[in-house]
């Protein structure tokens, strides 16, 4: 059934038949890159052009893409069908969706893990500049239902190589997404990825988790 959700815990695999709550995003305290790091062509950059807010968030003026922001800021999307796009809304949407008791205990829960997670990053010089996280509940109780943390769902910068006004240096799949924008034209199937951009992303997969751990990278199996 579609409401089964896989959780990882340790090394064992636990299967929960779970309501899913509204997927929900962290943005960690930087704004959000978009693929070829273009601010003009990101929905929210277009909003906080056009109105100074980011899902119905009064954000500082000046701010250019990749700055920090003053704390981390929580940006709900619906959960659209496949095939479609989520869509952001405010948190005062949430709370509209799915009680304001709900909507608050997610948005904190997802500030919480999010600033846990980046605290200990910037320890081994990582900012974890945003990620993405899903929700769902199983006898009443909030539980993290998809990946958590990871290259897929978060953007991770070298912090000795950040610098606010650009596009940043990354160990997630923003690399892929990168060369996909330069030789696809978002019509039809996308392109076989080449072997060297495949080898390329996974070192960098390897690398975040090797700066983070502080410990070798070993393939299952091996």
């Amino acid at each position: 059934p579609e409401d089964k959700q896989k959780l990882s815990i340790g090394k064992a695999l636990i299967r929960y038949f779970c309501v899913p709550c509204k997927p929900s995003k962290v943005n960690g305290g930087r704004t959000r890159n978009y693929p070829r790091h273009d601010p003009e062509k990101w929905r929210l950059f277009k909003e906080y052009n056009a109105q100074g807010t980011v899902c119905g968030i009064e954000l500082p003026e000046g701010l250019v893409n990749s700055s920090k922001l003053p704390a981390p800021i929580y940006t709900p999307s619906t959960k659209a069908e496949i095939g479609d796009h989520d869509e952001n809304v405010s948190f005062e949407r949430t709370c509209e969706l799915m009680g304001v008791e709900d909507a608050t205990a997610l948005r904190d829960a997802s500030i919480k893990v999010y600033t846990t997670a980046a605290d200990y990053a910037a320890t081994k010089g990582i900012i974890i500049a945003d990620t993405k996280f899903e929700w769902g509940s199983v006898d009443g109780k909030l539980i993290l239902a998809d990946e958590v943390l990871t290259p897929d769902s978060s953007r991770f910068w070298p912090a000795d190589e950040y610098e606010p006004g650009r596009s940043q240096a990354s160990f997630d799949k923003q690399f892929v997404r990168d060369w996909l924008d330069a030789n696809w034209d978002r019509t039809g199937n996308p392109p076989r990825l080449p072997q060297e951009i495949i080898d390329a992303t996974s070192a960098k997969y390897i690398q975040a988790y090797e700066l983070i751990t502080g410990e070798k990278f070993v393939p299952a199996g091996k």
